[in-house]
C-alpha cells in the first residue's frame, strides 16, 4: 500500500502536484504547459495514462496554464468549482466537473477532499488526497491559518506546505507597498513563520514528510526555509519543492498494524535536471 507523489513545479511561475497509486493518479493544479508537464513526468518515469483527473484550487494563472490543453488531449475530467470556472480556463463542457468542500471525490482508489481557505481568488480551495489509511495534503496559496486548515493539516502523513516569504526579506525588499500588503494581508500567502507555527503546533504524530512549497523567488530562499524547519523536524523529513524543477518521486507507505508512515525515494525514478 503506497502513495507516490511529486511536485512537478511549485512557485509563482507554475504549480503542479502529482499524487497517486501505481494505477490511479491525479494532478492538483496544472500551472505548467501541457508539453512541460509531460516532459517532467516522463523524466521521472511517470505516465499520463495513470492520471485520471485534474483538480483546480483557484483561477490564478500559475495554477491553470496547462489545464485546457491537458484536459482536451487526454480527455481528463477537471474538478473545479462553478465560481472558479467562470473566472478560469475554458473547458469542453463534458470535462468540467464540480466539487463541494468537505465532500470526497473518488478517483479510482483515491479520495480527494477539498476544503475552503483564505486567498484572494473567486472560490479558493486546497485538497487532501487519501488512499486507504494514508493521507497527503496540498496546502498552498493560503492567506492565513483558520480552523479548517488546521483540521485537515492534522490528518496528513505527508504535506506540501506553503512557506512563501521571510518577513524581513519582504519588508525590506523591492516590492511596492500594495503588493507587500496583498501578500501578508491575510488573503495572500503564508510566511515561513506562519507555516512553521502550523507545523509545530498541529502536525500529526504520523507526519513523516514535509515539502516546503510555493517559495517566493524574491522574498525567500530554499536554504533559509529548509534550515528553519529542520530545527524543529524531530523525525519529519524536510525538503523544498523547487520553482525550477520537479522533486524526486516520494513513496508514502504505512507500516502494517499501525499508523506510522515511512518515506523513501522510489528507485525507478530519478531527480529531474534543471530544464534538461
Amino acid at each position: 500500500m503506497a502513495i507516490y507523489f511529486t511536485s512537478l513545479n511549485s512557485g509563482s511561475n507554475g504549480n503542479c502536484y502529482y499524487v497517486g497509486t501505481k494505477t490511479d493518479a491525479v494532478l492538483i493544479d496544472a500551472g505548467l504547459s501541457c508539453r512541460e508537464t509531460e516532459k517532467r513526468m516522463n523524466k521521472l518515469g511517470l505516465n499520463m495514462t495513470t492520471v485520471k483527473a485534474l483538480f483546480i484550487s483557484h483561477e490564478h494563472g500559475d495554477h491553470i496554464k496547462g489545464v485546457t490543453t491537458l484536459a482536451n488531449k487526454y480527455n481528463l475530467p477537471v474538478y473545479i468549482t462553478d465560481k472558479t470556472a467562470k473566472n478560469g480556463p475554458r473547458l469542453i463542457s463534458h470535462l468540467s466537473k464540480s466539487f463541494c468542500a468537505d465532500q470526497p471525490v473518488h478517483i479510482g482508489d483515491l479520495a480527494v477532499t477539498a476544503f475552503s481557505k483564505n486567498h484572494d481568488a473567486a472560490d479558493p480551495h486546497s485538497f487532501i488526497i487519501s488512499y486507504r489509511d494514508l493521507t497527503l495534503g496540498v496546502f498552498t496559496d493560503i492567506g492565513s491559518i483558520c480552523e479548517t486548515v488546521i483540521r485537515y493539516f492534522k490528518q496528513c502523513q505527508a504535506v506540501f506546505l506553503e512557506a512563501n516569504y521571510d518577513d524581513d526579506m519582504l519588508t525590506n525588499g523591492k516590492y511596492p507597498m500594495h503588493l507587500k500588503s496583498r501578500i501578508r494581508g491575510g488573503w495572500g500567502h503564508l510566511s515561513n513563520k506562519e507555516a512553521l507555527d502550523l507545523f509545530i503546533q498541529h502536525r500529526s504524530p504520523a507526519l513523516s514528510q514535509l515539502l516546503l512549497s510555493h517559495l517566493s523567488k524574491e522574498n525567500n530562499s530554499p536554504e533559509m526555509a529548509e534550515t528553519l524547519f529542520k530545527q524543529y523536524a524531530t523525525g519529519v523529513n524536510i525538503s523544498v519543492a523547487s520553482r525550477y524543477m520537479a522533486t524526486q518521486v516520494f513513496m508514502l507507505t504505512a507500516n502494517s498494524g499501525n499508523s506510522i508512515t515511512s518515506i523513501e525515494k522510489s528507485v525507478s525514478y530519478h531527480q529531474l535536471n534543471l530544464f534538461e
